[in-house]
């Protein structure tokens, strides 16, 4: 089974398995953790990450035109 697209685009690395029987605090606890992590990465790498967003988004434009341009052979 192909595993679901991760937002970060990958479709494949280390699975995280959840175990179904968290409560619903500790899934909280968990979902909290890593809100507060990722929003001190932001806040430490903000102009950094927002640069990075940025080159990667005209570099995955600058491809996907070549990709979809029609063949001339």
């Amino acid at each position: 089974m192909k595993p679901d697209p991760q937002p970060s685009g990958l479709s494949r690395g280390i699975h995280f398995l959840i175990n179904p029987e968290w409560t619903p605090e500790q899934a909280l606890a968990v979902f909290e953790l890593l809100n507060d992590l990722a929003d001190s990465i932001w806040s430490h790498y903000c102009v950094e990450l927002q640069e990075l967003i940025q080159e990667q988004q005209r570099t995955s434009t600058d491809h996907s035109d070549i990709e979809n341009a029609p063949s001339s052979f």
